[in-house]
Formats: C-alpha cells, structure tokens, sequence
C-alpha cells in the first residue's frame, strides 16, 4: 500500500520524541550515555562535542555574542571572527593587553576553528547580526548581508563594555 511507510515513519519519529521527553526516555539516554563512556576513542569526541553544544545553545550563552573582523592569519589579511567571551586567568595575566576570546571558524564549516586571544584595540566590531557572519562563512563569501553604512567611531565592543568590571 503506498503511503504506509511515510506513515510508519512518522509515528517513529513521534514515539521515540515522547519517550524520550519522558522518564524511560531520559533512563535510555543515561544508559547510552554510559555505554558511550566506556569506549575509548568515542568517549573522547562524544564528551568534548556535548560540552560545546550545551555551551552554545544554552539560554544564557555568551558563545558567539558579536561578529568582529580581524587581520588574521597575516597583517593586510582579514577574517571574520566571534567573540566567545572576556579573556581570564593565566593567559590575561601573561599578556600586555586586554585581551579577547575570539573563534575564527574555518570555511564552509565552521565546527573547526581557531580560538585566538586577540587584543581588544584590533578587532573592528561588524554591524552584522551574528548569524548574517555565519551564513557568510558557511557559503564562503557568497552569500552577503546588506550593509548601510554608520560611522565607525559609532561602533563598540558593546558586549566588552559590559563585561568590564567596575
């Protein structure tokens, strides 16, 4: 009978979301969680990709707030980056300048990267919305958001000034 594997498929799908929205779903995914953590190389990937998925679709997320431009991987070379948050610790401490966390994806897939600590003082924050930048490396410049010019000394690190203590 035509249809009946659409129809098959489509109760699947809706029976494996409602059980694993519910507490036998949760007990499968804690079981398969487990199972993944005993082996050895998966574990290892498994592990660090959850962690950086929960840290970027968290609600409150400061993964990717603003799209800057900088000279990378050379001066008169420049590259689109997001600001992943306000550097701390060690590496701030070490370095002369207030530096930035800054993800510089790599083109037409931006799950690998670069993370640099970049200076404050050479990042030129873009007006893009976060996601015209991403849809920008993702088609590897073709595709380009509109762009209405506004004085550059109008622009700023909002999200750094916040961040900065008082």
């Amino acid at each position: 009978m035509p249809g009946v594997g659409v129809v098959v498929l489509v109760v699947s799908i809706t029976l494996v979301g409602a059980l694993t929205a519910g507490f036998m779903g949760r007990f499968l995914v804690r079981t398969g969680e487990t199972i993944v953590a005993r082996m050895p190389v998966v574990r290892s990937i498994y592990s660090a990709s959850k962690q950086i998925l929960e840290t970027v679709f968290r609600d409150q997320s400061e993964a990717f707030r603003e799209a800057v431009l900088l000279e990378y991987p050379r001066r008169g070379a420049w590259t689109i980056g997001f600001i992943t948050g306000r550097t701390t610790g060690e590496v701030q401490h070490l370095t002369p300048d207030e530096v930035v966390n800054v993800y510089v994806p790599t083109t037409p897939n931006p799950t690998s990267g670069f993370l640099l600590y970049v200076p404050a003082k050479d990042l030129i924050p873009l007006d893009m919305p976060v996601e015209d930048a991403v849809k920008m490396v993702i088609s590897v410049g073709m595709v380009t958001p509109k762009y209405t010019p506004t004085p550059i000394e109008d622009r700023v690190l909002s999200t750094l000034e916040a961040d900065k203590p008082q």
